[in-house]
């Protein structure tokens, strides 16, 4: 099922050099498109280079290194294959501490072609099942994990797929995952502003009234004395022994002035 609710997700693609050109803009493209906020976390800063196989693709920009953020940034991690790109990140131990901090903490994993290389090394495989590539299949059967010759194998926080062809499922598969982990957005600024205006409001009304009355308190004209008992409806309200004439009364700061 299709989920077009990803506002306020915050979603790590983590790659380096070398990762396969498509793997990373068409699911980037699909997250965005539904909202999400994604982000190009890398090794180094700068741009990094994509591939097309074994042809140079496209350098896209980095929009943080692993030492400007933390687990605690981020929803979901998206992984995108190629030869090159997972065989680099498995080499890095910052690699493998995000990567393995993200997992420990229940959070959605996406991994597409070559990626899981990255989750063999970090000792993550062992039980768990997964598609790839078919070239790193007995990889993964070597690290303990079940291997599976599926377009989309969903395994609790992970979504894998196995290669390019696979990307319209796996987009899918991976917007459904990390929705369930998106956070709840509440539009309430019209309803709170609402309520402090009316707030303000009050208060300007209670401290005019008050001003009033400390005004013909001073004045000596005996406002408290002059209130008479309940009366019955039909009976006219008296009104004060001489009638005060209050001009206005502004209100500047936290004081009152007439």
């Amino acid at each position: 099922m299709r989920s077009d609710n990803l506002e306020g997700l915050r979603v790590a693609v983590l790659a380096a050099d070398g990762f396969e050109q498509v793997e990373l803009t068409s699911p980037v493209e699909a997250l965005e498109d539904r909202g999400a906020r994604v982000d190009v976390v890398s090794l180094h800063e700068g741009r990094i280079r994509g591939v097309n196989h074994m042809y140079p693709g496209k350098k896209v920009r980095v929009d943080y290194t692993l030492d400007e953020v933390g687990v605690d940034d981020y929803d979901a991690l998206l992984l995108p294959g190629g030869l090159i790109n997972p065989d680099t990140l498995r080499q890095s131990d910052r690699v493998l501490d995000f990567v393995s901090a993200f997992n420990a903490q229940g959070k959605p994993i996406a991994m597409i072609c070559h990626a899981p290389w990255v989750l063999i090394s970090a000792g993550m495989v062992s039980g768990r099942r997964l598609t790839s590539w078919p070239g790193i299949k007995h990889d993964v059967l070597n690290a303990g994990g079940v291997w599976s010759d599926e377009s989309v194998v969903r395994d609790r926080n992970w979504v894998s797929s196995r290669g390019p062809h696979d990307l319209p499922e796996f987009n899918e598969a991976a917007a459904d995952l990390f929705a369930e982990h998106a956070p709840v957005v509440v539009e309430v600024e019209e309803e709170r502003g609402g309520g402090l205006g009316m707030l303000a409001a009050g208060i300007a009304a209670a401290a005019a009234g008050y001003a009033v009355w400390q005004y013909l308190q001073a004045r000596g004209d005996g406002y408290e004395e002059a209130a008479p008992a309940p009366l019955a409806a039909t009976t006219p309200m008296p009104l004060p022994p001489e009638p005060v004439e209050v001009e206005r009364v502004v209100i500047v700061g936290d004081g009152v002035q007439l």
